[in-house]
């Protein structure tokens, strides 16, 4: 498998703390089936996580030597999770955030609660420069369990949706369980990822996900979003 959604980039957000921690969580996950790993801290502006590319792609560099020392074999690569605001074409030009390794796809993520005004037209922005929208986990927006057409209206101007796997097995509540239900039954996730913050991540949850997303999807469909639609940014 491979995951484009994570915090175990240690020390830059409210996922992994030390790198001890890190190289634990990524020793499972490589037990657990992962091969490519895009780690992906939060980028919010004017905030405590707002660790610019330079200093993420120094971690980064530790984390491999770390990896290489504990004979993991699992590639790693960085990208952001980029919350929503009207200054990412600039951040991306100043090389203060990350897409996902290097690829024109960018991780955005939405406010939990309320919306963000105008968020629509900020995809449109990014979209017509180049780049690809993948909007992270979708069922966990309280706006989008309540509306699903706001799935429909950024399908229509080529957004793409990446949920969580955990969200099947009921960790975020039964709304977005509900919603990421939906948006398997109807064909519209494109990836399947983690967002895994901390070693105390229960990983056998993810066994129980897949049999509960085989309820609604094809082997072969949970493949693609989980190893070869992520395969294709790696």
């Amino acid at each position: 498998m491979v995951d484009i959604h994570n915090h175990l980039l240690y020390g830059i957000d409210d996922g992994s703390k030390s790198i001890e921690e890190s190289i634990d969580v990524l020793r499972d996950m490589e037990k657990s089936g992962f091969t490519d790993i895009i780690l992906t801290p939060h980028y919010i502006s004017d905030s405590s996580y707002s660790n610019p590319r330079s200093n993420n792609l120094e971690k980064l560099e530790v984390l491999k030597e770390e990896l290489k020392k504990n004979n993991i074999s699992i590639n790693l690569y960085l990208g952001n999770e980029i919350f929503i605001d009207e200054n990412i074409l600039d951040n991306l030009d100043k090389d203060v955030i990350s897409s996902l390794n290097d690829t024109n796809y960018l991780l955005i993520e939405l406010p939990m609660s309320g919306e963000y005004v105008g968020y629509q037209e900020i995809f449109k922005h990014l979209l017509s420069k180049g780049y690809k929208v993948v909007l992270a986990h979708p069922e966990r927006y309280i706006t989008f369990q309540e509306d699903f057409s706001k799935v429909y209206e950024l399908e229509d101007i080529g957004v793409y949706f990446q949920s969580n796997i955990d969200s099947l097995v009921g960790k975020y509540g039964p709304k977005a369980e509900k919603t990421i239900i939906r948006l398997l039954r109807e064909n519209k996730l494109s990836f399947l990822s983690t967002d895994i913050h901390h070693k105390k991540h229960d990983y056998d949850k993810w066994n129980e996900a897949k049999r509960i997303a085989l309820k609604y999807v094809t082997e072969e469909v949970y493949d693609t979003l989980t190893r070869i639609n992520p395969s294709l940014l790696v």
